[in-house]
């Protein structure tokens, strides 16, 4: 049995509120889980101390038995202190997509351009 720590939904509709528990990873989001370690109501502004409960004593036993904490739970550990993060980096994902088009095209052409150059030279 795979183990994951990860939030489900609750709250009503347009008024999100997240309860942090560990689950089996093939229940259902909002479904069976284990344990509650803690909640998550985003509609709070960042500096409210109820905006996050979080058990990080619960959170790291479970990690030492092998559940693994979903993207969003390892951002509140890496908050913590209690685990470190990987960054993520997509900078082409930025860029709108016609402009990333013809970058690709001028690399095309210049990499045409630089093999035709290339080919008379030796």
């Amino acid at each position: 049995m795979s183990l994951v720590i990860r939030m489900a939904r609750a709250g009503t509709k347009k008024r999100p509120f997240y309860h942090i528990v560990v689950a089996d990873s093939r229940s259902p989001r909002d479904g069976r889980f284990i344990e509650r370690l803690g909640y998550f109501n985003p509609l709070l502004p960042k500096e409210k101390t109820e905006r996050l409960k979080f058990d990080l004593e619960k959170a790291k036993a479970w990690i030492a038995k092998g559940a693994q904490p979903s993207d969003r739970v390892m951002r509140f550990l890496d908050a913590a202190g209690v685990a470190e993060r990987t960054k993520r980096n997509n900078p082409e994902k930025a860029v709108p997509r016609k402009e990333r088009k013809a970058r690709e095209e001028a690399a095309k052409a210049a990499a045409a351009a630089g093999g035709a150059a290339a080919a008379p030279a030796a």
